[in-house]
């Protein structure tokens, strides 16, 4: 399930597809959690390239060394967050597990495998957050807390708009590092957006610092921990069913495979089974929460990126009202490496390149056409704002916010996926396609 930029419109039709959209059913397409019915078999995945010498060397070299440095230099507490960044990294990699890709799979041709990975993977990180927090497990000191954002205007618009922009930008924040990681050039320019957005929020942070909003509203508050993990999964289990239902009646095509090794190879040189990847990134995200006292986010690094940035060159972002309060101002006078969401970023492009490398994929594109790279940036910035207007992206409010039983999680979702649809048409401005009734996978 990649998040990039590419899309398999128009491709030729796989063997046993039935050419006229008619529900093929083979053993390779078992009713199981994540699969539904599909216009045509799954075809068979292209073989693995050699693997990468080079940069699976520098990368692997790299993550030790930076892990070392960071453990001697500032403790074991940010080490640790390093080592469960490119944790993370692997993870996304090998299972390829898309935000950006599963909505618009759904949402384009009502292919619903990707969104219930989703509720897997929410599901997962919902019991697991119930324990830790409900039990007031942490290391190195830390105090487990839910992840609760407030409802109101900025949420509806970040969400919003982060949907329109990780679908012209091609990916989302945590598809956006791990595609970086595994060398797609096209996704560094989403980066920069992304960053160059967070930024501009932060400058213009007295605009929409007095938007309306409500006060968060936190299930455990109300019925308990336990009470608010049985209501979370019957929730998701109901998105589960919606998606069934609509596949049911749209019969999709298969979601592309990715080339795969067999066997236990699998684990360093294939793609990973979704649910594979579901549990894992669940266990390390509730390893964050568990090693930092807070669930796993993404972008509220990129604002102290740019902000560092623009201090190296000779602005002052120190003086804007985004970075007065007390906490936020140690953040941008401490080193990167200090903090916890950089460490797990700069750790999920290290831990992504170690996996594309070792699978025989990393590579550089030479070569972007100008409206990708106008729409990668463009998507970037959209979702820079967004995310910081909304308190969050796919990752901070989407995933910890309804693995913590917070209402704002599930808004955020549903304005995304609203954000999705506007953002497939405006995909066509640029010449990106998408999945279509007739491909022979989405």
């Amino acid at each position: 399930m990649s998040s990039g930029t590419t899309s398999t419109s128009g491709s030729t039709a796989s063997p046993g597809s039935t050419g006229t959209g008619v529900l093929t059913r083979t053993a390779s397409t078992p009713r199981r959690f994540l699969t539904s019915a599909t216009s045509a078999p799954t075809p068979q995945p292209a073989p693995l390239g050699p693997v990468s010498r080079v940069p699976l060397v520098v990368a692997t070299l790299g993550t030790i060394a930076l892990a070392a440095y960071v453990w001697v230099s500032y403790g074991a507490k940010p080490g640790v967050l390093l080592l469960l960044g490119a944790g993370l990294g692997v993870a996304l990699f090998h299972s390829r597990f898309g935000f950006t890709s599963a909505w618009r799979q759904l949402v384009a041709v009502g292919n619903g495998a990707g969104l219930r990975a989703h509720a897997l993977l929410l599901g997962t990180t919902a019991t697991l957050f119930a324990l830790v927090i409900g039990t007031g497990t942490g290391l190195f000191g830390s105090v487990p807390a839910p992840s609760a954002g407030p409802l109101g205007v900025g949420l509806l618009v970040g969400s919003f708009l982060f949907g329109v922009g990780m679908q012209i930008g091609g990916a989302c924040a945590s598809g956006t590092l791990f595609a970086v990681g595994s060398g797609q050039s096209a996704i560094v320019l989403t980066l920069g957006g992304f960053i160059v957005g967070s930024v501009v929020y932060a400058w213009a942070y007295p605009l929409v610092d007095t938007l309306p909003t409500l006060q968060p509203y936190v299930l455990a508050d109300h019925v308990g921990w336990l009470g608010s993990w049985a209501i979370t999964i019957l929730a998701l289990l109901v998105v589960v069913a919606v998606t069934r239902v609509v596949q049911a009646r749209r019969v999709p095509p298969p979601v592309a495979p990715v080339p795969t090794s067999r066997g236990a190879l699998r684990a360093i040189r294939g793609s990973w089974p979704l649910w594979v990847g579901a549990v894992a990134l669940a266990v390390l995200g509730a390893a964050v929460l568990v090693v930092s006292g807070g669930a796993w986010g993404v972008t509220s690094a990129f604002t102290l990126w740019g902000s560092k940035a623009l201090q190296a060159v000779g602005f002052h972002p120190e003086t804007w009202a985004y970075w007065q309060e007390p906490k936020q101002a140690q953040t941008l006078a401490g080193p990167i490496l200090t903090d916890k969401t950089s460490l797990t970023d700069i750790g999920i492009m290290l831990g992504a390149a170690v996996a594309a490398a070792a699978g025989g994929v990393w590579t550089l594109h030479s070569r972007i056409p100008a409206r990708t790279a106008i729409a990668a940036v463009l998507g970037g910035i959209l979702m820079g704002v967004g995310a910081r207007l909304a308190g969050g992206c796919n990752i901070g409010a989407y995933l910890a916010g309804i693995a913590s039983g917070s209402l704002h999680g599930w808004v955020w979702g549903l304005c995304a996926l609203l954000g999705t649809w506007v953002g497939l048409r405006g995909r066509a401005a640029f010449g990106l396609a998408n999945p279509r009734r007739d491909d022979s996978v989405c």
